[in-house]
């Protein structure tokens, strides 16, 4: 039993020893467990330095730093204490990056699959390249994307995309809702700078056409709208990212931030079109294994009178339950909310139920942004699912989630996806 005395005495003699450990210089610096990544990427993000005094945060904080990589599952520190200063080693287990895609998921009106692969850590270095065909809408779409983080160990980095996306998109006018056939061919370069080790601005440039087509299931009929329309735009973007989120296999803990703004110039018409969209997710690890997630979205956009509105209603985008595609707005406010409970957890695999709350407001084009507080703006869903983890793989999460609106039970759906719906 420890009595007040004892513990005054473990107190104090604590008090003494960590000035005393962290004043002793690091002799080695050692990183075990290493087979696919490279020190040369590795070394970059350690800030403890052989030499230096030891500094127990600063330590800690390089540990979290690699263990938040896609390449790193797992880590711990080990400090052996010698005579004249510290053996540090971090002990690593490196996750599997490089794996195919062979991914599905499904709304009501539409069940889309992925055929591919994806490498989060391509060539050791934290290179992340994905090739993919999508069947989406029963339509052919392809991508190609390659970042860089760093030319070179230097806060420079950059990315390239190529990418084909097709769909179906309903498109609301006044009197008729009328579907299109939508393709977007795109090229687009970025470079990244890294400001601070948790803060990264992203300058970007876009080329591509965007082409509108009456669909099929028109035809015969008298609707709204152009029968065809042909736009080359060119884009470019401003992307602001602040991580401070601390990876513990798939919990999460901490805040992220992702502010974009985007302005895309028409080159037919010759008009400018601007988009803000501002991600805030935040993670809180509780007892008993749970996990609470939350996400804040809004979305704010030049406000055309036009059917061609960049936010959607969607259940695979931001309201689960609610349908495919089935509202477009120029601005957006949604809050979604997770308690992820782990019922099943060991060093390959995890399973966690999860309770949801998904609800959103959108402006109609044209409108104004007191339709944001209407009522019968609002949508609100209600849900839980399952997900099924793999801990050896980044982001290995299935997930299935059954999602109800909240006035009108009527409304229901399922939604199936790879990875945490945020």
């Amino acid at each position: 039993m420890i009595t007040s005395k004892s513990a005054l005495v473990l107190i104090v003699g604590l008090s003494f020893c960590l000035p005393a450990w962290s004043q002793l210089p690091v002799n080695n610096l050692q990183i075990d467990g290493l087979k696919k990544t490279k020190w040369s990427f590795i070394g970059r993000l350690i800030d403890s330095q052989i030499g230096s005094l030891a500094d127990s945060t600063q330590l800690a904080n390089d540990l979290q730093r690699l263990k938040n990589l896609p390449a790193i599952a797992d880590g711990k520190l080990q400090i052996d204490t010698t005579g004249a200063g510290l053996n540090v080693t971090l002990q690593l287990k490196e996750a599997l990056t490089f794996f195919p895609i062979i991914n599905f998921g499904g709304v009501r009106g539409n069940f889309w699959y992925q055929l591919g692969f994806n490498d989060d850590n391509w060539r050791g270095l934290g290179q992340k390249l994905t090739v993919f065909y999508q069947n989406n809408d029963r339509r052919d779409n392809f991508n190609l994307y390659y970042k860089i983080p760093s030319f070179r160990r230097s806060k420079w980095g950059g990315s390239l995309s190529f990418t084909k996306w097709a769909s179906v998109e309903p498109l609301f006018f006044s009197d008729a809702t009328v579907f299109y056939n939508f393709d977007n061919l795109s090229l687009g370069l970025s470079t990244i700078y890294q400001l601070k080790r948790n803060r990264t601005l992203e300058f970007g440039l876009t080329t591509f056409v965007e082409d509108y087509n009456k669909h099929e299931r028109h035809e015969g009929e008298t609707t709204p709208g152009p029968e065809s329309l042909r736009q080359p735009k060119l884009l470019g973007k401003l992307v602001f990212v602040e991580n401070r989120l601390r990876y513990h296999l798939f919990y999460l803990d901490g805040f992220d931030n992702n502010a974009s703004f985007q302005t895309v110039h028409n080159l037919q018409d010759n008009s400018w079109f601007h988009i803000f969209l501002n991600d805030t997710r935040y993670f809180k690890r509780l007892p008993f294994r749970g996990n609470l997630a939350a996400r804040l979205r809004i979305g704010l956009a030049t406000n055309n009178n036009s059917p061609f509105a960049p936010f959607v209603l969607d259940s695979y985008i931001n309201i689960r339950g609610s349908g495919n595609r089935i509202e477009r707005g120029t601005a957006a406010l949604i809050l979604n909310l997770e308690y992820r409970q782990t019922v099943l957890e060991s060093s390959q695999f995890g399973i966690q139920l999860v309770a949801f709350s998904d609800a959103g407001t959108w402006r109609k084009p044209g409108g104004t942004l007191q339709e944001l507080w209407k009522g019968k703006n609002l949508q609100h869903f209600v849900g839980g699912g399952i997900r099924l983890i793999y801990n050896k793989a980044y982001n290995a999460i299935l997930r299935l989630d059954y999602g109800h609106d909240v006035r009108q039970p009527s409304r229901r759906g399922v939604v199936v996806g790879l990875g945490q719906y945020f």
